[in-house]
């Protein structure tokens, strides 16, 4: 008996204007910005290392990242901890909308270049009502390198 994924949840996210997504069973939790403490050398877009219950975990700035326009942290401004296949790392995202299930048969490839992050980026993109959804593959968000750098700074 095959067992294939018919459908898959995703939780919702605002970086802009735009609506993207990560699977939610690579999320570990969803929490409120905490006091970071910056790491010396690291990469521009790395906003520094928060203290989650003794874990030291990078925060990744996704509109750094995508080189968007900076925003001040507001009161909708959450962290997603996620967990990629090297280490646990924190985005820092305007806001979380809504966790939606997405049928797998519903997500298109992505275009090669959507609202100026690049496909490298994208796992697809597909529609929640009428918003475009773009659906984020969080493991090639830090290569390899940047894996390795982080890790000797924390």
């Amino acid at each position: 008996m095959t067992s294939e994924i018919k459908e898959i949840q995703v939780a919702c996210f605002r970086l802009v204007d735009d609506i993207y997504a990560v699977d939610i069973m690579r999320i570990k939790e969803i929490i409120r910005p905490q006091k970071l403490t910056s790491l010396p050398k690291a990469p521009s877009f790395i906003d520094g290392v928060i203290n989650l219950r003794g874990a030291v975990i990078p925060v990744v700035d996704l509109r750094k990242r995508f080189c968007m326009p900076e925003r001040e942290t507001g009161s909708a401004t959450r962290l997603l901890i996620v967990r990629l296949a090297a280490q646990t790392i924190g985005l820092v995202v305007d806001d979380v909308t809504e966790v939606i299930t997405v049928p797998v048969k519903d997500i298109k490839p992505p275009p090669s270049v959507s609202a100026g992050v690049i496909a490298e980026y994208l796992l697809g993109v597909c529609l929640a009502g009428e918003v475009l959804v773009m659906l984020l593959d969080i493991d090639r968000l830090l290569t390899t390198h940047e894996v390795s750098a982080i890790e000797s700074l924390s």
